[in-house]
């Protein structure tokens, strides 16, 4: 383990780190003009309650800024440590953060998978408890392919899946499995809810297939009239330009 690393897992610099990324996703959110749409999303979900807040793995960083201070919201964040600061940065956002696995296909069909299932218990009790849930959907590893775990989740809490995107037209793209994106300050933001998507408690692998599908095609479509909002186009698949750290 690098020493730069080996500093960065340590308690105390965790903590700091975490104070300093928290501070900042306020600052991204506070100087952006965002837009939100449909411009009655929330009417339409506070009378839903609990949903499942379905995003790809890249927004993790700022999907925290769709929730309003009454919200309840939660997410989950593995264990590992490189967890840790986004564990407190997202705590002092207001959302609770719980440490397991992600429920994922795997997990779903072999309840021995690490810290699958006891991930897939946790989020449906979080939603049952009135609780709403935000869930990275993609594939571990397999940016923006949907996994079967999100329709998992879905079926044993009762509660729909909404596709969501948070983009802002100044922001840096990392070159990440997942393509991550961390907004920049003063700009323009989007945020845009999609369809709210239902799974029955009772369903066949054919209907699973057919909804882990449509569950990828809303995602994609919240994201692609994000970035139209913004103005600038999602540069996620196969650009060059797209270099670590560069600034858009």
């Amino acid at each position: 383990m690098g020493l730069i690393k080996t500093i960065g897992r340590k308690p105390a610099v965790q903590r700091v780190l975490g104070a300093i990324a928290y501070g900042y996703l306020k600052l991204v959110k506070r100087t952006n003009r965002f837009t939100l749409e449909p411009a009655s999303i929330y009417e339409r979900l506070d009378a839903t309650g609990a949903f499942i807040a379905a995003m790809w793995h890249g927004q993790h960083l700022m999907i925290s800024f769709m929730s309003r201070p009454q919200d309840r919201v939660a997410t989950i964040i593995s264990r590992s440590p490189d967890g840790n600061i986004n564990t407190m940065a997202l705590e002092r956002m207001g959302v609770r953060v719980m440490r397991a696995s992600g429920a994922r296909g795997r997990a779903v069909r072999d309840a021995r998978a690490k810290g699958g299932a006891e991930g897939l218990r946790a989020m449906v009790r979080a939603l049952k408890g009135g609780e709403t849930v935000a869930f990275s959907a993609d594939v571990p590893k397999v940016s923006r392919v949907c996994d079967a775990g999100i329709i998992m989740l879905a079926r044993f809490s009762g509660c729909p899946i909404v596709p969501v995107a948070v983009v802002t037209s100044r922001h840096i793209r990392f070159n990440s499995w997942d393509r991550a994106c961390l907004g920049l300050p003063f700009g323009r933001g989007a945020m845009v809810f999609g369809e709210s998507i239902f799974v029955p408690r009772e369903i066949e692998p054919e209907a699973v297939e057919a909804l882990r599908a449509r569950v990828q095609a809303e995602l994609n479509r919240v994201h692609d009239r994000a970035y139209a909002l913004v103005g600038r186009p999602d540069r996620v698949v196969g650009s060059r330009d797209d270099a670590l750290g560069q600034a858009a």
